[in-house]
């Protein structure tokens, strides 16, 4: 019985299937999400709830033109109304999640207590066939006069899985720690 306690994983390990990477990059980013959480910056969900709202319109409109009372050559100007709002509002939520999002897995405010007044932006790419997993952090208002430079960290996803697929959170959280401290660090001034 002792002997398979020691080879079971713990718990909460994190497993990904290695042929599969967006369930790599799921967990790479869901990781990234606790640790920034945990650094004391706050999730700032008002881009996910316009998305949502945008979205419930959406399907509002469809359902109109879906249920209206009126059968098709009756309704066809309400009809055509529906089509055109529904391309209109399809088409802000698009330019939304293209300018605004980006590749962003998650926004933040700024950590209680801190001098700076933006939070973060944290994005993450992992291209298509490529191992090389890329996270950024920058600020959420980049126009802000307190806003750091965005900072990067490039690295094979192979050093943070076992060949079982097994995240090994201690190394992954060491590399994402490291690159918050350097996103906050103070900029150098020149002389």
């Amino acid at each position: 019985m002792p002997e398979t306690k020691a080879e079971s994983p713990s718990k909460n390990a994190k497993k990904a299937n290695l042929l599969d990477q967006h369930s790599i990059k799921h967990i790479l980013d869901e990781s990234v999400s606790e640790i920034v959480k945990s650094r004391g910056y706050v999730e700032d969900v008002r881009m996910s709830n316009v998305r949502l709202l945008i979205g419930t319109v959406i399907i509002v409109i469809a359902l109109f033109a879906q249920f209206y009372k009126k059968k098709f050559p009756e309704n066809r100007d309400f009809l055509i109304a529906c089509i055109v709002l529904y391309i209109v509002f399809n088409g802000i939520l698009q330019l939304l999640i293209y300018t605004k999002e980006k590749n962003a897995i998650m926004f933040t405010y700024p950590p209680v207590g801190s001098f700076n007044s933006t939070g973060l932006a944290v994005s993450s790419k992992l291209p298509r066939f490529s191992d090389l997993y890329t996270l950024t952090i920058a600020s959420a208002d980049t126009k802000s006069i307190s806003a750091n430079k965005p900072v990067e960290l490039t690295k094979s996803v192979t050093q943070w899985f076992t060949k079982d697929g097994i995240l090994v959170e201690g190394l992954f959280w060491k590399d994402v720690e490291a690159l918050i401290n350097e996103y906050n660090r103070e900029p150098k001034k020149s002389k």
